[in-house]
C-alpha cells in the first residue's frame, strides 16, 4: 500500500523538535481569535454584573416595600374583630420589631399602633393582652426612649399598673404587664422620679407575697404565681440601679432578709431570679459604701453554698445543672467579691457584662429581643447609649455595600471551576504520556 502523505512536512514547517508540533504551535489567527473571544467575553461578563448589581438594588428596593406593606396590614389588623387575627398581627409585629430597627417606620405611627394595643389590652384575653404588653415595650425600644415613647408610656402606664394588681387576671398577663411596666419606665421615664417610685412600689407589692409569714413559712405557691414573682422582681431589680443612693442604700436593709428566705422556694426559676437580685443589691451596696456588710453573711453563704451543690434526683437535670452555674457565681461574689466576665459579640464589636448590673441590663433586653439583640446592640441607637457604644459604626454600612453580590460569587466560582478543569486535563495528559 502507499504510503500516507500526512507524514511528509516540507521544510520551515516543522513544528517542534524532531518535526514534531508543540502545544503552542497554534496559528497567529487562532491567536487573534482566541484574544478577541476573551475580550469579548470579559466585556459580556462586565455588562453582566452591572446589570446584575442594578438588578439586586431594585429588588431590595421591592422586597423592603413589601416588608412595608406586611407590617401596615398587621397594624391594621390589630383592630380586627377577630381574635384570632389579632393575635395573629400581634405575633407578626413582634417578630418584625424584635429583629429589624423600624425607627423611621414607626415614628409617625406610633399613636396608631399605641391606641390598637391599648385596644387590646382592654379588651382582649389573657394571651392577647400579655401579647400586646410585650409588644409595646418593643415599641419603646425601638422609638428610642425619648418624647415619643414618654409619650406612650403615659398613655397605656394605667392599664399595665392595673392588670397587675388584678388578681382576677391573668397570670401571663400579670407577669407581662410587669415586664412592661419595669422595661418602660426603665426607657422612656427614667427622669421622671414620680413614675420611678411608683413603679418599684407596685412590682414590690407583688414579689413581696412571695415572702414568708410571721411564722417564717413560705406561702403555698399558686400555679403560675412563681413566675409572676421572678418577673416583677427582675424589674424591680432593673430599676433600682436607678435609684439614689439613699434609696439604693435601703433596699438591701429592708429586702435581703426575706429574700434570703425565699431561696428555699419550690420553682427553681424564682430562686435564681432571687440568687441574681441578692448579688445585684450586694453590688450596689458595696459600690456605695466600701463598709457594707451582708446582715447574716454565713446564713446566706451556706443557703447559697447548698444550691450551687444541689443534687437532688426529684429536679431536672437541666435545671439542676442551671442552679448551680448561677449560684457558683452568686456564691463566689459574696465570698471574694469577685464576677466572672463575659463578652458579648456583635458585628465587629462587643460589650463586656463585668458586674451583676450589667447582666441584669443585658439580661432584661435579651429576655425582650431575643435573637434580634445583637442586631440592636449594632443599630439601635438606644440600646447603643445604655452600654456606652456611642453612635452606630459606619463600617458596617460600608462593608455592607461592599459585599459581594451573588452574580460576583457566581463568575468567581465558574472561573475558578474551568481553571481547574484545565489544569487537571494537563495532569491527565502527562500522566497519559507516562503510561
Amino acid at each position: 500500500m502507499p504510503r500516507s502523505k500526512k507524514g511528509k512536512r516540507g521544510p520551515g514547517k516543522s513544528g517542534g523538535r524532531n518535526g514534531v508540533k508543540g502545544e503552542s504551535g497554534a496559528s497567529d489567527d487562532d491567536l487573534a481569535s482566541e484574544q478577541m473571544s476573551h475580550y469579548s467575553s470579559t466585556s459580556e461578563n462586565a455588562s453582566a454584573l452591572e446589570d446584575a448589581t442594578a438588578a439586586e438594588v431594585v429588588d431590595e428596593l421591592t422586597a423592603q416595600e413589601e416588608s412595608d406593606d406586611k407590617l401596615k396590614q398587621s397594624i391594621e389588623d390589630l383592630t380586627d374583630k377577630s381574635a384570632k387575627t389579632r393575635q395573629a398581627a400581634l405575633e407578626s409585629l413582634r417578630q418584625a420589631f424584635s429583629s429589624r430597627v423600624l425607627y423611621d417606620f414607626l415614628t409617625e405611627r406610633r399613636i396608631t399602633v399605641a391606641d390598637s394595643l391599648e385596644r387590646c389590652l382592654k379588651k382582649g384575653g389573657g394571651e392577647e393582652q400579655a401579647a400586646a404588653a410585650t409588644l409595646f415595650v418593643l415599641l419603646c425600644v425601638q422609638l428610642g426612649g425619648g418624647d415619643e415613647a414618654e409619650e406612650c408610656f403615659k398613655m397605656l402606664r394605667p392599664l399595665f399598673s392595673a392588670i397587675l394588681i388584678d388578681r382576677g387576671a391573668s397570670v401571663s398577663a400579670r407577669q407581662s404587664c410587669a415586664r412592661a411596666l419595669g422595661m418602660c419606665c426603665y426607657v422612656s421615664a427614667a427622669e421622671d422620679g414620680e413614675d420611678l417610685v411608683r413603679s418599684m412600689g407596685q412590682l414590690e407589692a407583688v414579689f413581696m407575697s412571695s415572702y414568708p409569714n410571721r411564722e417564717g413559712a413560705l406561702p403555698a405557691a399558686k400555679p403560675g404565681h412563681p413566675a409572676l414573682f421572678g418577673a416583677a422582681l427582675q424589674a424591680w431589680a432593673l430599676l433600682v440601679t436607678l435609684c439614689p443612693t439613699k434609696v439604693v442604700l435601703l433596699c438591701p436593709l429592708s429586702h435581703l432578709p426575706k429574700l434570703q428566705a425565699c431561696l428555699e422556694s419550690s420553682d427553681v426559676n424564682y430562686r435564681i431570679a432571687v440568687g441574681e437580685t441578692i448579688a445585684l443589691l450586694v453590688e450596689l451596696g458595696r459600690d456605695i459604701d466600701e463598709d457594707f456588710e451582708v446582715e447574716d453573711s454565713v446564713g446566706l453563704c451556706v443557703s447559697l453554698k447548698g444550691l450551687a451543690t444541689d443534687s437532688n434526683k426529684h429536679r431536672a437535670k437541666n435545671d439542676r445543672r442551671k442552679q448551680r452555674s448561677i449560684f457558683r457565681e452568686v456564691l463566689h461574689y459574696i465570698e471574694n467579691e469577685d464576677f466572672q466576665e463575659e463578652k458579648i459579640r456583635f458585628g465587629v464589636e462587643g460589650i463586656y457584662i463585668d458586674s451583676w448590673v450589667r447582666r441584669r441590663m443585658y439580661d432584661a433586653f435579651k429576655d425582650l429581643l431575643e435573637s434580634g439583640v445583637r442586631h440592636h446592640l449594632q443599630f439601635n441607637c438606644l440600646l447603643r447609649d445604655i452600654f456606652g457604644l456611642g453612635a452606630p459604626l459606619i463600617l458596617d454600612a460600608a462593608v455592607k455595600a461592599n459585599k459581594i453580590s451573588r452574580f460576583e460569587k457566581h463568575l468567581f466560582n465558574s472561573a475558578a471551576f474551568k481553571a481547574r478543569t484545565k489544569l487537571r486535563n494537563k495532569v491527565r495528559d502527562k500522566r497519559a504520556d507516562v503510561m
